[in-house]
């Protein structure tokens, strides 16, 4: 069933300090778009997210794409553009190994994600060691609330993430109601009838295009929302093509926000 409660309401009942600071945030901001910002270079990065800033809750990254990454140059420039304009950061990482491995990949190397990064997700198919590794590698990190979401469906034309896999998931993120603050999916993931309250975020999201050309199939806001989406995560849409980030920021964090106070019927 889909949650129609107010996102200030879920905050104030919520298991996770992540998931109640990003409601709160997005009822004060009256946004629930997150920016996907995938591009080469720090310049462009900061770039398009000083734009963006002031329409979104959450950015977006794949840090491991911009090819002149460093800490002191790309991350600590974001997180004062974090603080700047009020939003969080989702490191879109897409873990995928044992809990011991993961937990290396998400404390430490170069990118060093469990310092700087709110949330970040991985898949189900190593299991529920998974959730723990990432969670144990949070804790020794940092002070700062950390969450996860786990990839319950995919976007993609041919995504394998469906039926016994995507329940699988679900049993996964069942297993850490604190860490784990829901799912990248198409729709409601149920569970409000165990006293889970998942926060769903949404990637494939347009206005305008149905698709490209590598199998990305685009759906509606409205239909995405109605359906129970929280977040819509929106990239090309926002900057590419000679598109205005400034201009569709706006568009879209309006056209979210709309379709959001008509499923909570404000």
């Amino acid at each position: 069933m889909v949650n129609t409660q107010s996102y200030t309401d879920r905050a104030s009942v919520h298991n996770s300090a992540v998931a109640q600071r990003l409601f709160r945030l997005m009822d004060s901001k009256k946004t629930n778009l997150c920016a996907s910002v995938d591009v080469k270079t720090t310049n462009e990065f900061l770039s398009l997210i000083d734009k963006l800033g002031p329409y979104i809750c959450l950015v977006k990254t794949h840090i491991d794409i911009i090819d002149d990454f460093s800490y002191e140059g790309t991350i600590e420039p974001l997180l004062k553009l974090a603080k700047k304009h009020q939003f969080m950061i989702f490191e879109d990482r897409k873990f995928a190994d044992i809990g011991n491995t993961v937990k290396s990949q998400y404390s430490g190397g170069v990118y060093k994600i469990a310092q700087w990064s709110d949330i970040t997700n991985a898949h189900g198919i190593t299991g529920a060691g998974i959730v723990q590794g990432l969670k144990a590698a949070a804790k020794e990190t940092t002070d700062e609330p950390r969450g996860l979401l786990m990839l319950a469906e995919l976007s993609s034309k041919g995504s394998l993430a469906y039926g016994e896999y995507t329940d699988k998931t679900i049993e996964i993120a069942k297993t850490d109601k604190e860490f784990v603050i829901g799912f990248i999916a198409q729709r409601d993931m149920g569970g409000s009838e165990e006293g889970f309250d998942w926060i769903v975020m949404t990637p494939g999201v347009g206005l305008d295009d149905k698709g490209d050309a590598l199998g990305q199939q685009y759906r509606t806001v409205d239909e995405v929302v109605s359906t129970g989406t929280d977040i819509i995560i929106v990239g090309r849409g926002l900057f590419g093509n000679g598109r205005d980030p400034e201009v569709e920021g706006k568009r879209y964090r309006d056209a979210g926000w709309n379709a959001y106070l008509k499923k909570t019927g404000q």
